[in-house]
């Protein structure tokens, strides 16, 4: 039996809470007018603060409450939102994660921060922060108040503990509780795991009512809360957020409608907010370890691999009622897969959101001005493929903060805004996803890596290459045209790892680049590492697979074409000149081709490439299995999988293709300039 850790859980939910802390702040350095920016960050401080003492981090509940406090001040406005408060409460955000992680170790580095903090928000008083009204004298001289409250129904099995909240109520200012019991049943219908307290507490303090409503900040919904200033002539109700708070009337009235109805006591300790919430339950979210999806998906890889070999035989039978079961196996198992791909697919924008930190401590440590734009988030991919893409993009945004944004000096000069712009984006193409990372720099110097490549015995003097050719040097193992090196770069270790790992993920680089216009790096990914729907090819003796969403359209060989096998040649598509490839020629295939060879048309990205082969079998679920490590480095395929007949048929690499393709066009496109010239 499984053992599950409160812990565990607890540090998932930090991690979520201390993201959006630190995209709450660096929104609020762009707008620190902004009170929903404000509000936002100290409710995420104050659910760390609240669950970090629930589940035994006292040292990080300790922390987020002078953290807290001093955020307050901010929230009041009795102390305004600054550059160097942002960099500070980055800073102790940074800290309560590592306090999360590795408890016990790092406790005395807060005291810097939180003394840093102090002297930011601490002496000023005078003040006013533009994004909260300083409050009036009025709302701080002491008022009593009446409230009344009930949890919601689920409260205790989320971990919500109401004598916290009690403590809390009590840190306000003096206060006299009182627990209401009306609604508990026998203690035989008694569910452990719902609450059917309510209380009503009396409460006299110089916190505003804003200060009350924050200790329920987090359990709005489901619950019912009644708010009442007791002094004459101000008493009020609680209307803010009335989609998730009852009338404080329907504290009593709820019973009472039960009890009407003819319910028992038992019955009625079920008032219709703790029902709904029940039912509410049925949508919610679970968390599921991603070792489980890896292990159901290669179940169901096994399962289509099984279902292929079923329609296979079935093919050769003239059993009706097995070839009726074959087609029923098959939808479900469609469908099966269908589904376990979209549980594996994330969007990208989990991903994204890092990278705004990594922009903003990067122009701080450089001096540069930068405006970091992503687009593009909602785009998904599989879970896999997301997880090792953090690394590559690192290292790609690094550079172009680093070596592609130039100063802000050169850039007046040059005749640009001082700050420089990053753009991050992703969009589908096709069969893949395209994330693409733009600056609007200086560009890269064509005549500077090619200088660095000869100095390095990677080219020699006498070698004509392209620009787009010398671009590709910078990811050349050790390359770098950096001066100097820095804490971020110059070394040449990033981009040679940026394109191992692309590699790996069977996925390609596209590199461009305008002088004093920037430089676009362009990755192209696969959708997933799974399962994909493949166009079935045969090219001699060969069997082949496609990836059907890179398939674009199939149309004949012309006659002429056949008999001029020169291995490279254009179709006319539509008045469009496609180049195509002969595959025979291409895998060596023995045997005489096909007299009527098909071409198929595939793209990756803006290119596109006809592939000829003899035969087009049809279309079958590729389930995707990796190369062993004698045949990895064969960039014309991407894997193998296995057909219904227990044979093996290799995975084209399109993009590999494509871009092959494209370096027959160049190179055709290049001599013809030179016997023009």
């Amino acid at each position: 039996m499984m053992t599950h850790d409160p812990a565990d859980t607890f540090r998932q939910e930090a991690r979520d809470l201390l993201e959006s802390l630190e995209q709450a702040l660096l929104d609020l350095e762009q707008t620190p007018s902004d009170r929903e920016l404000v509000d936002s960050a100290f409710r995420s401080l104050h659910t760390l603060k609240g669950s970090g003492a629930m589940f035994g981090f006292d040292e990080v509940a300790d922390f987020v409450h002078e953290f807290e406090t001093a955020f307050d001040r901010v929230r009041k406005g009795e102390s305004a939102v600054t550059p160097a408060l942002i960099a500070v409460a980055l800073a102790a955000g940074d800290h309560v994660g590592r306090l999360i992680e590795e408890p016990g170790r790092y406790a005395a580095q807060g005291e810097p921060i939180l003394a840093a903090l102090q002297d930011i928000v601490g002496d000023q008083g005078s003040v006013k922060s533009t994004s909260v009204p300083a409050p009036s004298d009025d709302t701080r001289r002491a008022r009593s108040w009446r409230i009344r409250f009930r949890l919601p129904d689920d409260a205790l099995a989320l971990g919500t503990n109401p004598l916290l909240l009690l403590d809390e109520l009590r840190e306000l200012g003096e206060c006299d509780i009182e627990a209401l019991t009306d609604d508990v049943p026998p203690l035989e219908e008694i569910d452990p795991r719902v609450c059917y307290l309510a209380w009503k507490v009396s409460l006299t303090t110089e916190a505003p009512r804003e200060a009350i409503e924050d200790v329920f900040l987090f359990l709005s919904d489901g619950m019912t809360l009644e708010i009442e200033a007791l002094e004459p002539g101000t008493s009020e109700t609680v209307t803010a957020d009335q989609a998730s708070r009852v009338l404080p009337q329907d504290l009593d009235t709820d019973r009472d409608k039960s009890q009407a109805a003819g319910e028992s006591p038992g019955k009625s300790a079920q008032p219709p907010q703790h029902r709904e919430a029940k039912e509410r339950q049925g949508s919610s979210s679970l968390r599921v370890p991603a070792e489980r999806l890896d292990e159901l998906m290669d179940r169901v890889g096994e399962l289509v691999i099984a279902q292929a070999r079923l329609s296979q035989m079935t093919g050769a039978s003239d059993d009706l009622e097995l070839k009726t079961v074959a087609e029923e196996i098959e939808r479900l198992s469609s469908g099966l897969r269908d589904i376990t791909m979209g549980i594996r697919m994330v969007p990208i924008g989990t991903l994204f959101g890092r990278f705004r930190r990594l922009v903003h401590d990067l122009s701080h440590e450089l001096g540069k001005e930068v405006e970091f734009v992503a687009s593009g988030e909602e785009t998904e991919l599989d879970k896999t493929v997301v997880e090792q893409l953090a690394d590559p993009l690192v290292h790609l945004i690094r550079n172009a903060v680093d070596h592609g944004l130039e100063d802000p000096e050169r850039r007046e000069l040059a005749g640009k805004p001082r700050r420089g712009k990053v753009r991050l984006a992703a969009v589908h193409a096709g069969a893949e996803v395209a994330i693409s990372i733009r600056d609007d720099g200086a560009g890269l110097d064509a005549e500077r890596i090619r200088a660095k490549a000869e100095s390095a015995g990677l080219i020699s003097p006498e070698a004509t290459l392209s620009d787009n050719e010398l671009y590709q040097y910078i990811f050349h193992p050790g390359f770098s045209t950096a001066s100097e090196v820095t804490s971020v770069s110059g070394r040449g270790v990033g981009m040679d790892a940026v394109k191992r790992t692309i590699e790996a993920l069977r996925g390609s680089i596209e590199l461009t680049s305008e002088p004093g216009s920037g430089t676009t790096v362009t990755l192209h990914l696969p959708l997933t590492l799974a399962i994909i729907d493949g166009m079935l090819v045969r090219v001699g003796e060969g069997r082949y697979s496609l990836p059907l969403l890179a398939v674009e359209e199939c149309v004949e060989l012309p006659e002429s074409e056949v008999a001029e096998a020169q291995g490279r040649n254009f179709l006319n598509i539509r008045g469009s000149l496609v180049p195509f490839l002969r595959l025979r020629e291409l895998f060596g295939a023995s045997g005489e081709p096909d007299p009527h060879q098909k071409v198929i048309i595939v793209s990756s990205g803006e290119f596109r490439v006809g592939l000829v082969v003899d035969q087009i079998i049809g279309n079958n679920q590729t389930v995707i299995k990796p190369l062993s490590k004698l045949h990895a480095n064969l960039g014309t395929f991407s894997g193998a999988t296995i057909l219904g007949d227990g044979s093996v048929a290799l995975i084209l690499d399109v993009a590999h293709l494509v871009n092959f393709g494209r370096g027959f066009e160049e190179r055709l496109r290049d001599e013809r300039m030179r016997r023009e010239a």
